[in-house]
């Protein structure tokens, strides 16, 4: 199950410099998520300071 970035991110850019295989990047608005490029670490979830990371 992939991770997704909600609205509550800050673009901070704490997920995508974790992210093992560089599926994280910046959108228009936020950070996305490629779901087909995750592996479903948490890396991304466990440094966001605000949870915008969550499991589809």
């Amino acid at each position: 199950m992939a991770y997704k970035i909600t609205d509550a991110c800050v673009n901070c850019g704490a997920c995508a410099s974790e992210c093992p295989v560089n599926c994280i990047s910046q959108g228009d608005s936020i950070y996305v998520i490629d779901a087909d490029a995750c592996i479903d670490c948490g890396n991304c979830a466990n440094v966001c300071p605000v949870g915008a990371p969550v499991q589809e």
